[in-house]
């Protein structure tokens, strides 16, 4: 049985159906993640009202990769942890276990996000469904104390593509009815239960420049050579994102003067 008073997250493992403590917690604060203000702050205005007590959204993180957008939600859990909040992270392969963890923490007076990182289905997979009944709940109303923040590559999280609508088609056509859009319609449905999108895109390369000097700020080398290095890194890797700088930092830190 985990102590939510000294503990801030857990992990489930399927196997053993039990919550895992976190013991290690990634030290990122919110002032660390640069370039996502505005998306930043519509979390944390989210956040702040749950923590209230007030009415908030589930919330979807999608968009490109290293923008960010689980390290906000870490940072969230370091930046509120004082004032209740937890977090509870729940791998996309376990959502069938979700309706039973949720009954695990309902009633307790902590307020816990459910995260899940990375959330995306291929087509026919069908475990998409289990997370309806958390987000808006069925005869029973979802839990005022638990939120799903989830982060995706996908906007809809599940792929989209013309085939659904002539599978459809097909089908529709052997009863001489015609309902091109319920197949793209049942999967834009989860989507829409997440009361707040928050949109991430690449950054450019003055903007990833600021992330590497926001890294090296103890940096009293060449700052155009340490330029020149972070985007030749970037492009040895076809990406530069925040996630890259950090890369570039990790790779150099113990070498250069900073």
């Amino acid at each position: 049985m985990i102590d939510w008073n000294l503990c801030y997250a857990a992990v489930w493992r399927p196997r053993k159906a039990v919550l895992r403590a976190v013991t290690r917690l990634d030290s990122i604060r919110l002032e660390h993640l640069l370039q996502v203000d505005t998306q930043k702050q519509k979390l944390v205005d989210n956040t702040e009202r749950f923590l209230k007590g007030l009415p908030a959204n589930n919330a979807l993180l999608w968009g490109s990769r290293g923008t960010g957008k689980s390290s906000l939600i870490k940072a969230l859990l370091n930046e509120y942890a004082d004032q209740g909040l937890r977090v509870i992270e729940v791998d996309k392969d376990d959502l069938v276990d979700l309706p039973d963890i949720v009954d695990e923490i309902r009633e307790l007076d902590f307020r816990f996000i459910v995260f899940c990182d990375d959330l995306s289905f291929e087509p026919g997979e069908s475990s998409y469904k289990h997370l309806k009944s958390v987000l808006e709940g069925s005869i029973e109303l979802p839990p005022e104390n638990i939120l799903l923040y989830a982060t995706s590559n996908r906007r809809h999280l599940i792929p989209q593509t013309n085939q659904d609508n002539l599978d459809t088609l097909a089908a529709r056509m052997a009863d001489k009815e015609i309902h091109y859009a319920d197949n793209v319609e049942e999967k834009l449905s989860l989507a829409d239960r997440f009361g707040l999108w928050l949109s991430f895109y690449p950054i450019n390369w003055p903007e990833y420049l600021s992330v590497v000097d926001h890294l090296f700020e103890n940096y009293s080398g060449d700052k155009a050579a340490l330029h020149e290095s972070a985007k030749l890194f970037a492009m040895t890797r076809g990406n530069h994102s925040a996630r890259t700088a950090k890369q570039f930092y990790q790779s150099v830190v113990n070498v250069v003067d900073c």
